[in-house]
């Protein structure tokens, strides 16, 4: 890849940081305050981390219009765009349908994902129909397609331990190619906190 058209969109998926709604797992540990200042570091901590990826980037939210979101989109140049669907998998599906021609779609759960990796899954979409970054919990972190698919999203189960698992066996009943890149970690509950690095864990 050597030009920025060989580079597909990259799709950040956020919320708006509204208490109680953000990084909930955490609440018990953090609580609703701390959660939601710790979800709005990792979405910051996750847009400078993709600041140099050379294709466009989008920021789909759940409420675009929320003034936070709508600073964060001005300040790094995203278009912003709003998430559609009634659960997850279906607002995953919602928006990679809006790029015909391929896109990587991540969260900000993952302080270790950077442009270095994303690029390695993008550049597998040549040859595979599905990329993959996998998460030690059992989900993943990224996925991209080659073009849109809602295969991977309909009717799924989320937020349990065999996500991935569950996500190879629709891929293969549909017959589409999977690559997989190396495993991350991801926040998301109170045990994770210990592996945070300290400039993202402030002051809990």
């Amino acid at each position: 890849m050597h030009s920025t058209d060989a580079f597909l969109p990259l799709l950040i998926f956020a919320k708006a940081p509204l208490p109680g709604q953000v990084k909930t797992r955490l609440i018990p540990a953090l609580g609703a305050e701390g959660a939601c200042s710790l979800y709005q570091r990792l979405l910051a901590h996750c847009l400078q981390q993709t600041l140099d990826w050379p294709g466009p980037r989008y920021l789909y939210a759940n409420q675009p219009d929320h003034p936070a979101l709508q600073a964060l989109a001005a300040e790094h140049q995203l278009q912003l765009r709003t998430q559609l669907g009634e659960d997850l998998g279906e607002r995953m599906a919602n928006a990679l349908a809006e790029h015909p021609n391929g896109a990587l779609l991540i969260g900000s759960d993952c302080p270790a994902l950077d442009t270095r990796a994303i690029y390695h899954a993008c550049r597998a979409l040549q040859r595979h129909d599905t990329a993959i970054i996998p998460s030690e919990d059992g989900g993943y972190v990224l996925i991209g397609q080659r073009q849109p698919d809602p295969a991977p999203f309909l009717q799924m189960r989320w937020s349990h331990p065999q996500v991935l698992h569950d996500t190879r066996l629709r891929l293969q009943a549909a017959g589409l190619s999977l690559w997989e890149g190396e495993p991350l970690w991801d926040l998301d509950e109170p045990a994770d906190l210990s592996r945070l690095p300290q400039a993202l864990a402030g002051t809990f």
